[in-house]
């Protein structure tokens, strides 16, 4: 810590400045209240040490002067002429402690290790508060233009109470983008409730999601409240909703629709004001043709669809992602590590995990950067991921070649034939309604009237 002595006597000045020198302090000093003000005029100063009276300008005047550059600075006064009316004067001004003469220099110690240490609880608390900012109010790192039009259209979704369906690969995203919609919306001054749907065991899913009353089954000691019930108000993310069994699909149709829960054991329905954002990282139509996931459900939930474009569609952004994330970790100062070679390595990767591989790899290198040849293992760990993309490529190659390729007929044809079986198989299905084919299909209704013109001789509808 940089400290400013001021102190008239020589002897004593040159003993303090010699004994906080010897623990570890930063000293100047001077002997003249007008030499310490000069002083401030240029440089701020952690703590300032200096006599009540003094040639020129007094103390009082050094701790004004002081606290009015910076509120900060600590000012302990020194006197040989202590009075009561001196000493609440300087507690008003600002004053840090108030030192008689003469006194112990090991109470001076104490003084400014008391200082020292009240300073770095306030310099860790400021960044704490920094770091807790970063996490809470998560803003999308952006400057790739496919992803500030996405910005731009949650800011508007986000005004309305539609269900929004959040699709993207695992990492990429989707929990900001279901938290940024709750930022920008009207609710954002109530509760964020987001829940993965697949971490949670399937039979304890339903009384998380919905809540039970006391003695609904053994163990319930307590009626308890569910997510749905704790978000009221505000917004509910369910991510992963692609894991969600089929008994509960029809459940949560229920609430999408009625706007109420029942908690297991209950009676009677508890209405709810929530805005419901679900994420899948799965194509959930390719399920519903599966089976795997209710129709009915799957429209209800797809009113407002957002895609999230996976990492490697957008690598602008890895520079400043990577920024944001040693900024989030408090180590700003360390970005300095990032070679050149290490950059563009971040850049041709594809990151298959997506923002999260690329946060996870962040905090792997800041932990092992302290540990000689640390470069080499990070970018080996790099070279590895290239080897096992460029092994399966290979294989995939070789395998290519030693199979023979299939003669395919020309492309007008081949989709001329696939057309006709599909059309062909959703008439069949929906008994030759086309409003219920082109809903099968997922197709809009005057799409497929068009494109069902085409077939007329082979086709009987």
């Amino acid at each position: 810590m940089n400290v400013l002595l001021v102190e008239d006597e020589k002897i004593t000045r040159i003993s303090l400045t010699n004994t906080l020198k010897d623990e570890g302090f930063n000293v100047e000093a001077c002997e003249t209240g007008n030499e310490a003000i000069q002083k401030l005029a240029t440089k701020n100063y952690d703590i300032i040490i200096t006599d009540l009276r003094l040639p020129g300008k007094t103390g009082l005047e050094i701790l004004e002067t002081a606290k009015k550059n910076n509120p900060n600075t600590k000012v302990i006064l020194m006197t040989a002429y202590a009075t009561l009316e001196t000493a609440v004067k300087a507690i008003k001004l600002g004053a840090y402690d108030y030192l008689i003469k003469p006194f112990s220099p090991d109470k001076l110690i104490v003084t400014l290790n008391h200082i020292q240490t009240f300073q770095s609880v306030v310099s860790e608390n400021i960044n704490l508060k920094k770091r807790l900012n970063l996490f809470e109010n998560r803003q999308i790192i952006t400057a790739n233009p496919q992803m500030l039009k996405l910005v731009e259209t949650i800011k508007i979704v986000a005004q309305n109470d539609f269900t929004v369906l959040i699709e993207g690969e695992s990492g990429s995203g989707k929990e900001l983008v279901a938290r940024n919609l709750h930022f920008y919306s009207p609710r954002v001054k109530h509760n964020f409730i987001a829940v993965n749907c697949s971490s949670i065991p399937e039979s304890l899913l339903e009384s998380e999601l919905f809540g039970f009353e006391k003695g609904s089954f053994t163990g319930a000691n307590k009626t308890h409240q569910g997510y749905f019930e704790r978000a009221n108000g505000g917004s509910i993310f369910l991510d992963d909703i692609d894991d969600l069994p089929l008994a509960l699909q029809a459940k949560l149709l229920r609430v999408l629709q009625e706007k109420e829960i029942v908690r297991i054991g209950g009676s009677k329905p508890i209405k709810i004001d929530v805005r419901v954002i679900v994420a899948t990282k799965t194509d959930l139509m390719k399920l519903v043709e599966e089976e795997k996931f209710r129709k009915d459900l799957y429209y209800r939930l797809n009113i407002i669809p957002i895609k999230i474009p996976p990492l490697r569609e957008r690598k602008d952004d890895i520079p400043l992602l990577i920024e944001h994330f040693f900024e989030k970790y408090g180590v700003k100062e360390k970005l300095s590590l990032l070679t050149p070679q290490i950059l563009q390595k971040l850049k041709d990767y594809n990151w298959p995990g997506n923002v999260r591989e690329l946060e996870n790899f962040i905090e792997r290198l800041i932990a092992i950067s302290d540990i000689p040849g640390w470069e080499e293992e990070i970018l080996s760990g790099l070279k590895s991921q290239d080897a096992i993309k460029e092994s399966v490529n290979e294989e995939t190659t070789i395998k290519d070649s030693e199979e023979e390729v299939p003669n395919y007929p020309k492309y007008q044809e081949f989709i001329r034939e696939k057309e006709l079986e599909i059309f062909s198989w959703a008439l069949n299905k929906t008994k030759g309604n086309i409003s219920k084919a082109a809903e099968l299909l997922g197709l809009p209704r005057t799409t497929l009237r068009s494109k069902l013109g085409n077939y007329k001789d082979e086709l009987n509808f």
